[in-house]
This record gives C-alpha cells, sequence and structure tokens, in this order.
C-alpha cells in the first residue's frame, strides 16, 4: 500500500469488511477462523484493498454472532488464538494490508466477568454501577422500569432471578447487557482495550453503535414524537468519550478511529469528525440510497460538504446485499424495515451493482467492500427457519427476516456446498447453508474471467490507485446520468435512466461496467473515460 495522504492512510483506503466466521474455515467445524484468513491473505492483496476491517473475533456465546463479547482482550477459540492473531496482523502488515478491529462498547456478553460479578452482588454494588439495574415499575416491581424496546425486539429490560427482582438494561438482545458509561471504570476500561489493540498492531478501531453508549441518568420514557434529546441515541456526553480516544489513537502513529453511526441529521453527524474524535464514520445514507441518480446526487454533495472525511458502502454485515436490493421494484434500504417480500430481479440486480461499483469507486474518500461484493453474491432470502441464527429473527418471530441471507459463507471453488470455505474432508457443514447457485460465482469461477465481477473489482482497485486523492468536479449531465471529473483527464459517467446516454468526448475507456456501443452508454452502466 502506498501512503500518499503524510500518514492519512485511511482517507482513500479501500477497507475490506471481514466476517470471520463465513469467510475461509481451515479446520472442517462449519465456521469460518484466522487459520482460513492467513491462507487466503494473498487473495486479499491481489485484490487491491489496503486494510481489513475484522468483525468481533473475541470469545463469545454467540447470542449475536460475536457482538456479545465475553473477554475484549483474547479471541475466540472457534476462530484461533491470541498469538494467532499478532501472526495474522503481522502477516498483512508485510502484504501491506492494514488491521482494523472491532470493539463493541455500548454492551457485552452476560458472560463477561463483570456482567456475571454484577448478578452475584446486590443493589447498589460498586458491580452492578457498571451496568443499568433498576427497581420495576409496579406495585411488586413486575414492569420494567422504563417504555424502551430492544433494537431486536421486545421489551430493552430482562428482570434477574433473585429476591429483589431488579431490572438490567440491553438495548440489542438479553444476552448483551448494556454498559454504565456514566461510570468512571467503564471508560477507563475501554481506553485501556484501545492500547492492548494498539499495541499489538492493529491499525484501527471501528466502533459498534458508536452513538449509543451514554444515557440519560433519569432513564426517561422514550416519546418519539417530543422535541427533548433522546435518551440514549447521539446524547452530547458521548463526544467526551471520543475525544479520550482520540488522545490515545493520536499517541501511536497513524492510528484511525471508525465509527457506526446511523443518524439522519448531517450536522449532528458531522461533529463526530471534528479534529479532536473520531477519524471517520460509515456513509450510511448512501448505502441506504435507491438507485437514482438525484437522489445519490443528493447524498453524494452532503457527504462531501459535510461529512468530514468521506466514506462509500454498498454492503455490510447488517444490511442486504447490493445486489438484491437493486433487484427490486424498491432499491432503497431501510434498516428497521427489510422487505424480503419483493420478487429479485439478480440479473438487473447484478448489472447495477456492477455500475454501482464503478461510481462509488470513483468518489473521493475511502470504499468498503463487504467480503463476497466482489463475488457479485446475492442476499439469500431462502434460508430454513430451522438454520437461521440471527436473534432479531427469533424475536420479532419471524416477521423481520434478520441478516443471515448477508452473512453466508463465502464461496471459493468447486461446483457444490461447501465450495471451498470449508476442506474436502470436512463432515459439518457451513454454519448457514449456501445457494448451489453460487457454483458460478466461486473465485475460482471468477478468476481470469474478464467479464468477471472480481475481475471489474480487482481492474477498478488498481486504476483507483493512481488518482485517488484528486478532487470531484461535477459535469452537467442528463437526467439520469452522473457525471464528474477526478482530476486532469479522468471522467466518471454512470447512466441510472433507462435510455441510452452519449459519452462525452474521450480518448480511452478506462473501464465499465457493461459493454459500451457507438459511443453510447447503456443504462445501468458506468464508464471511466479518459479524455
Amino acid at each position: 500500500m502506498h501512503d500518499d495522504t503524510g500518514g492519512a492512510w485511511w482517507r482513500n483506503a479501500v477497507i475490506y469488511e471481514l466476517y470471520v466466521q463465513s469467510f475461509a474455515d481451515s479446520d472442517g467445524d462449519g465456521l469460518g477462523d484466522l487459520a482460513g484468513v492467513r491462507a487466503r491473505l494473498p487473495y486479499l492483496a491481489e485484490l487491491g484493498i489496503d486494510a481489513i476491517w475484522f468483525t468481533p473475533w473475541y470469545p463469545s456465546p454467540l447470542a449475536d454472532a460475536g457482538y456479545d463479547v465475553a473477554d475484549y482482550r483474547d479471541i475466540a477459540p472457534r476462530f484461533g488464538t491470541l498469538a494467532e492473531a499478532d501472526a495474522l496482523i503481522a502477516q498483512a502488515h508485510r502484504h501491506g494490508i492494514k488491521t482494523i478491529i472491532d470493539v463493541v462498547p455500548n454492551h457485552c456478553s452476560d458472560q463477561h466477568a463483570w456482567f456475571q460479578a454484577a448478578l452475584n452482588a446486590p443493589p447498589g454494588s460498586a458491580e452492578r454501577e457498571r451496568f443499568w439495574f433498576r427497581p420495576g415499575r409496579g406495585p411488586d416491581g413486575d414492569l420494567p422500569p422504563n417504555n424502551w424496546q430492544s433494537r431486536f425486539g421486545g421489551p430493552a429490560w430482562t428482570r434477574v432471578n433473585e429476591p429483589d427482582g431488579e431490572w438490567y438494561l440491553h438495548i440489542f438482545a438479553p444476552q448483551q447487557p448494556d454498559f454504565n458509561w456514566g461510570n468512571p471504570e467503564v471508560r477507563a476500561e475501554f481506553e485501556d482495550i484501545l492500547r492492548f489493540w494498539f499495541d499489538r498492531g492493529a491499525d484501527g478501531i471501528r466502533i459498534d453503535t458508536a452513538a449509543m453508549l451514554t444515557k440519560d441518568p433519569a432513564l426517561p420514557d422514550l416519546d418519539e414524537t417530543s422535541p427533548a434529546p433522546h435518551p440514549y441515541v447521539d446524547r452530547d456526553d458521548v463526544h467526551e468519550v471520543y475525544r479520550a480516544w482520540r488522545a490515545i489513537a493520536d499517541r501511536y502513529k497513524s492510528r484511525v478511529l471508525i465509527g457506526e453511526i446511523w443518524l439522519a441529521d448531517a450536522a449532528r453527524l458531522a461533529r463526530y469528525t471534528r479534529p479532536d474524535e473520531l477519524h471517520t464514520v460509515f456513509n450510511f445514507p448512501y448505502l441506504s440510497c435507491p438507485w437514482d441518480a438525484g437522489r445519490l446526487r443528493e447524498v453524494i454533495d452532503g457527504t462531501l460538504a459535510s461529512h468530514g472525511p468521506a466514506t462509500w458502502v454498498l454492503s455490510n454485515h447488517d444490511v442486504d446485499r447490493h445486489v438484491s436490493r437493486y433487484g427490486r421494484a424498491d432499491t432503497s434500504f431501510d434498516l428497521d424495515n427489510r422487505d424480503h417480500s419483493q420478487p429479485v430481479d439478480l440479473q438487473l440486480g447484478t448489472r447495477r451493482a456492477r455500475a454501482a461499483a464503478l461510481l462509488t469507486m470513483a468518489l473521493p474518500g475511502s470504499v468498503y467492500v463487504y467480503q463476497g461484493e466482489e463475488l457479485g453474491l446475492w442476499e439469500v432470502e431462502d434460508i430454513p427457519d430451522e438454520r437461521r441464527q440471527d436473534p432479531i429473527w427469533q424475536r420479532t418471530g419471524g416477521t423481520d427476516p434478520g441478516r443471515d441471507g448477508s452473512r453466508v459463507p463465502l464461496p471459493w471453488s468447486g461446483v457444490e456446498p461447501p465450495f471451498g470455505f470449508s476442506p474436502a474432508s470436512a463432515t459439518v457443514p457451513p454454519w448457514l447453508p449456501q445457494p448451489k447457485e453460487w457454483r458460478e460465482l466461486t473465485t475460482e469461477a471468477q478468476d481470469a474471467d474478464p467479464e468477471s465481477m472480481l475481475e471489474l473489482y480487482r481492474a477498478a482497485l488498481r486504476i483507483r490507485r493512481t488518482w485517488r486523492t484528486a478532487a470531484l468536479t461535477w459535469r452537467l449531465a442528463p437526467d439520469g446520468v452522473l457525471a464528474f471529473d477526478r482530476g486532469d483527464g479522468v471522467c466518471c459517467v454512470a447512466n441510472l435512466s433507462r435510455t441510452p446516454a452519449d459519452l462525452p468526448a474521450h480518448r480511452a475507456v478506462l473501464l465499465a461496467s457493461s459493454p459500451l456501443s457507438d459511443a453510447k452508454l447503456p443504462p445501468d452502466t458506468t464508464a471511466w473515460l479518459r479524455f
């Protein structure tokens, strides 16, 4: 990787989100692991990425696919060992690939030593003050302390089985108790966790649910119609946390803090990337935007105007894969309303996904690639009920299909599942079933095929390096078309309309998402031009 930003490598990097248990299984237990990742590092280096963001790799009971952390300073035995993580970080560095780890500060696992101590301690104890334990309402205390609801469905409170019957807060699953960030022990603990991983060579921290750490200590009922500040989302005091974290990161060389923050208010979002807070935040308005030129232009302009260092992402482990989203009648995405009732035109979705990839990679800033999007994988919507793992599916009684469909293990080779995800000697199937149709999307099938999605990504990332620090200048374009220059001599044109569009004058086509003909840009096609 060539650092052309004075140490701020993350400003223009291509970051690959690696969901460990679905990436590569080295030992045949049906779960991906660190040894599997190490074996595939040459593949990632050839793809052309700058960094890997690893989703949580810590010990966990897996109530929420590892986002229920039992120990923030160790590696889950199913994935490997701390020594293997050290070796992986070092080996990735030799390939020119940096490492970003996922830290989950809002909550831990109910098996975490602190929470177990809290369960065994009396009300009002120091152990319970690290979390949100409160007496219930009603004459017998048998009603939750307030009306907050879990993001995974049902109440956000669970009562402990003891004589006093206190309740504890969990904005997500009951197995994920929320930390009390008003407690100085909690703040000191996470500051030490950051130092622990930076000392081991981690180059960055991705912060899960970064806007939700602090709560109104009065724990008032939530009234969505009230103009009052939200009691646990985007509270002003959360910025104190990130100022302290930034001071730690700045003591190390070229470390980055990345926030997962879903906020519609651009001005509030921008506060997280002030010079003494986070370096970047995810751009969810871009991910959620429909396949519409006007709407995308609006999001792009808004991002460049107020987002701080820009980030661009099309898919991740929490959302439907964009091949499927772009193949539906409604191409937008709503995290709180996954709609799998719409039919999916995979041919159309794939064509648009190719065009979206080139549009996204042409924008100034950093780009996130979710594992498998470089293969054109789609959302698996027909997972049998008995194989589903996501607590969202279970806690909503199946009304929300959950996130399993974007987490299905990758296909590497062969014509039958597990498609090289597990070794040939494996007797345990992958933890989620793979569609048999993915035989055409394996890395083996796509390798060296100039028309494949994989080769499109490789070519795009190779070309992007030559002008990724250049500025963006919009060109006039017909309705439904986005056109802009990147520096001197390079133009990106994306046709999101239903009719062919004229190509601007150019000397050469650097890359196109679909074949061009007669100086026309077909619908749902993006081209990079040299002029």
